[in-house]
């Protein structure tokens, strides 16, 4: 377990924050929690937890408004953000990826999975941080130890998922992926998300740098050409 890990809790259910709080801090994390999107803007700007469990169907500010709204945080930009809920549909699936959520958890929650789930994320991010590398290819600059992207000497915001997907490709150029090797690669074998999952996020980075930095390649998955 990540040292000292903070998590948040955002789910307008008072039994699911009750449930989840007593399983988490029984396994040693320091849990905060709010009831509403509005809420937990703030809880989560004054203690920068390292996880965020989102729920998605909230009053006042539903989660999909609520991520988007911390993915504009600066200070939150390390924080991983996982959605929970009954909400199986894919749009909804793709609104989440689209808004910066890191990962989906559907409900109902069983804690074992859970706990495996948070466990896998904090160990990838261990092993993360301590292989950080910086990638500098002229216009485009990769810093994995801030996790800051500058293209054409502006400074760009990635969502943590765009961030690694990217660094992935452009640390192997002219190597093609597989979109379940990149699954596997960014997301982990803990992760049940779907092929169009990658091509979301393939989306997202074109639109800020070179598009054509990152090819198709059809029926197999992309690359990324320097």
């Amino acid at each position: 377990m990540q040292e000292n890990a903070k998590i948040l809790i955002v789910d307008d259910d008072p039994d699911i924050l009750e449930f989840l709080e007593y399983n988490l801090k029984k396994e040693g994390y320091t849990v905060y929690s709010a009831p509403n999107g509005k809420e937990a803007l703030k809880v989560a700007d004054k203690y920068l937890p390292d996880l965020i469990l989102l729920d998605v169907m909230m009053p006042e500010m539903d989660g999909i408004t609520t991520c988007q709204e911390m993915r504009k945080n600066k200070k939150l930009s390390e924080s991983h953000i996982i959605f929970l809920t009954a909400r199986i549909e894919e749009y909804s699936e793709i609104a989440g990826f689209s808004a910066g959520a890191d990962d989906y958890i559907n409900k109902p929650i069983k804690p074992g999975a859970l706990l495996s789930r948070i466990k896998a994320i904090f160990k990838r991010k261990n092993k993360d941080e301590s292989e950080s590398t910086l990638l500098d290819m002229g216009d485009l600059i990769i810093d994995r130890n801030s996790y800051e992207v500058i293209y054409k000497s502006q400074k760009l915001h990635f969502a943590r998922k765009e961030f690694e997907l990217l660094y992935l490709l452009a640390s192997h150029p002219g190597k093609v992926f597989s979109r379940d090797k990149l699954l596997e690669q960014v997301w982990g074998n803990e992760v049940f998300v779907g092929d169009r999952t990658v091509d979301v996020h393939i989306r997202k980075i074109r639109e800020k740098i070179d598009p054509e930095s990152i090819k198709t390649i059809k029926g197999i998955g992309y690359k990324f050409e320097s």
